[in-house]
């Protein structure tokens, strides 16, 4: 019961298959029970998990992320009034504790996000980031150092 991508994964089997009214309802339950907004409509690859059990999490309801990230508590991926893109995470990437990435951007594979990190910029392949605005402080990392994505 604790997992809450599980959960997201049961809402987006019901939006695939065109039961709709099951989807919001288990949206709704993550809502109430983790206290997280993670859409069906989103689209999460496998492998991806939430940090205490996604507390706090807000997910645009158009937000990519790939495979076999962590996503710590507090962490939001949110658009902008004024351009329609929204953040496109790749795959092995670590979101720290209250992370903000906003607005139309890409974050490469094997990224590292520090704690209260604000992401406003594209951030490429390898690569550590920390700060408001974030900025790259570390390149060509090997992320399995700092954690373990498996």
């Amino acid at each position: 019961m604790k997992n809450v991508y599980k959960w997201y994964r049961a809402s987006r089997f019901f939006y695939e298959k065109e039961l709709y009214f099951f989807a919001k309802l288990i949206t709704l339950l993550i809502r109430l029970i983790f206290s997280a907004y993670i859409p069906y409509t989103a689209k999460i690859k496998k492998g991806t998990k939430f940090g205490y059990g996604g507390l706090g999490v807000v997910i645009h309801n158009r937000s990519v992320i790939g495979e076999n990230c962590i996503i710590d508590q507090g962490v939001t991926l949110g658009g902008t009034n004024k351009i329609y893109e929204v953040p496109k995470i790749g795959d092995n990437v670590y979101l720290g504790a209250g992370a903000k990435v906003i607005g139309p951007v890409n974050i490469g594979n094997n990224v590292v996000i520090g704690a209260n990190a604000v992401v406003v910029d594209d951030i490429p392949n390898n690569s550590l980031a920390v700060g408001v605005p974030a900025k790259i402080i570390k390149s060509n990392i090997d992320p399995n150092n700092y954690f373990d994505f498996k």
